[in-house]
């Protein structure tokens, strides 16, 4: 058997998620249908981060095991073509048995993605959270800096997480402002079940003008869900990229330079 690693980027918007769920379109089937039929036998995909209903990706990575051989470029042009046209497969690599698309990844990247202007989006209506109240972004990168390092983000978790431990570490949250886009981006070891979207909806209201910067810190310190702001809407949040390990010579996704980009 050899394990295969893959690339993935997708519009998460028709799906309802990346896990497997009976009876509705999701992103897991999806792939390993057309992987399948390039192997000429079932596989079955990991990834390094379950994304949500509406979520999406321009750097998911998945593993498989197949006993079939085939070239990067096979699975690559393969899989593409039983794809639809909003998944796409970006690489391929044939990678030691010990590799785990979830287990080994050191940090994961996202980016959250907001218009902030008084009309709505119409091209870019399920890629990205519209906001029209004017967002101060200087103060969001405020209370950004106070939420990097390592907490206890239990504020900042999902009723139905299910991870053992409430503590990460976030190397980097960042917000900056581009034309009528706010871009807010975050890297850490790991993430809480809608740890971003929590982060990105306190981030929003202080940026609104409904709370100061200092109240980032005390709703972290709170390590209360009650005590923050409302989940930011899915279709803002991007897994952006997702670093390994040097051994391994994965390729790194290029995220796109500019939001609202036909890349986007």
């Amino acid at each position: 058997m050899t394990r295969i690693a893959v690339g993935i980027e997708y519009d998460g918007s028709a799906y309802a998620g990346w896990q497997t769920q009976p009876g509705v379109p999701n992103l897991q089937q999806t792939v390993e249908a057309a992987l399948s039929a390039v192997a000429d036998e079932p596989v079955s995909l990991t990834c390094a981060g379950r994304t949500d209903a509406g979520v999406h990706a321009w750097g998911q990575v998945a593993h498989f095991d197949t006993s079939a051989v085939r070239s990067a470029r096979g699975w690559v042009l393969g899989g593409n073509s039983a794809l639809p046209e909003d998944v796409s497969l970006s690489w391929a690599l044939a990678v030691p048995g010990h590799f785990h698309a979830r287990y080994c990844a050191e940090a994961r990247t996202y980016r959250y993605l907001i218009l902030n202007r008084p009309s709505r989006a119409a091209l870019l209506a399920r890629r990205a959270a519209w906001i029209h109240r004017p967002l101060d972004e200087a103060v969001m990168a405020e209370a950004a800096a106070a939420l990097v390092g390592e907490h206890d983000f239990s504020a900042f978790r999902s009723s139905e997480c299910q991870a053992k431990s409430p503590v990460r570490q976030l190397t980097r949250l960042s917000v900056e402002r581009q034309g009528d886009w706010v871009v807010i981006e975050v890297t850490a070891n790991a993430f809480l079940h809608h740890m971003v979207r929590n982060l990105a909806g306190l981030l929003i209201k202080v940026g609104k003008g409904d709370e100061p910067a200092s109240w980032a810190r005390t709703v972290l310190e709170s390590r209360d869900r009650r005590c923050g702001a409302a989940t930011a809407p899915a279709q803002g949040l991007y897994l952006l990229s997702v670093r390994y390990p040097a051994a391994f010579s994965l390729p790194q996704a290029r995220a796109p330079q500019a939001p609202g980009s036909d890349r986007l």
